[in-house]
């Protein structure tokens, strides 16, 4: 594995910018730099790593960051494409995502990094969850995959299925899998496929689908959004999460 290099943007010497979205966080994976966003909570508040579809860290993320951050959460929402890599092309966010499912070494990396700029801006990296949606949900069981020593992974109508030569045998923590029964896109041989490889590999997990609920069924605004599917699965995140960290 690559060896991961994090630096905050001057050091913490500077403040980093603020913005209405939160703290805006840049940091340096292998060479390259990227821009997350915290938000803070009280001292040592539960982490939520939030992980961010394929067409990266944008609104979405940020409103869903503000709702955990209301709940009480710290959030740090991760940048796996660059600092100012926010594409809007469906070619262009194909290339990017494309690129990581090949590099799944980078993959973990990214999440590595994010998790040491987390910590660096004083969140309880011990107590964590990391959860993604679509392509952020299958980054998600990457890096369960790798041992990531988070207490919980949460995807919602992510990617579920392992990569060849992969397994769970090093994974830790729990599992919530929210996902929509008309899913197309990740059909539900690969739901069943996960619940098999969890329960053979002993890792405590809850897997829920939604009835008439297709791929990315919690974007707000989508023609695919579907408001009940989003609400209930919202509301058992909430719940996963509160028996799950400290």
């Amino acid at each position: 594995m690559k060896k991961i290099i994090v630096g905050l943007a001057l050091s913490l010497a500077l403040l980093p910018a603020i913005t209405l979205a939160g703290t805006a966080v840049r940091y340096s994976v292998d060479g390259s730099d990227y821009e997350g966003l915290y938000y803070p909570s009280k001292e040592n508040a539960p982490l939520i790593l939030l992980v961010h579809d394929w067409d990266g860290l944008n609104d979405y993320e940020i409103k869903r960051s503000e709702m955990l951050a209301d709940m009480g959460y710290a959030v740090f929402a991760v940048d796996l494409f660059g600092a100012g890599v926010r594409p809007t092309e469906m070619d262009h966010m194909k290339a990017l995502t494309g690129a990581l499912y090949k590099d799944r070494s980078k993959m973990r990396d990214l999440m590595q990094g994010a998790v040491i700029a987390a910590k660096g801006q004083g969140a309880n990296t011990s107590n964590a969850v990391a959860a993604g949606y679509c392509f952020g949900g299958a980054v998600v069981l990457e890096f369960a995959r790798s041992g990531a020593d988070m207490k919980g992974f949460v995807t919602f109508h992510g990617g579920l299925k392992t990569p060849d030569g992969q397994d769970y045998s090093a994974a830790k923590g729990s599992y919530l899998i929210l996902h929509g029964s008309a899913d197309k896109a990740i059909p539900m041989e690969q739901f069943a496929g996960l619940a098999t490889e969890l329960e053979a590999a002993g890792l405590p997990h809850e897997m829920v689908t939604y009835s008439g609920a297709p791929h990315a069924f919690t974007v707000f605004g989508s023609k695919r959004y579907r408001e009940d599917a989003d609400k209930k699965s919202w509301k058992q995140f909430g719940e996963f999460l509160s028996s799950t960290l400290d």
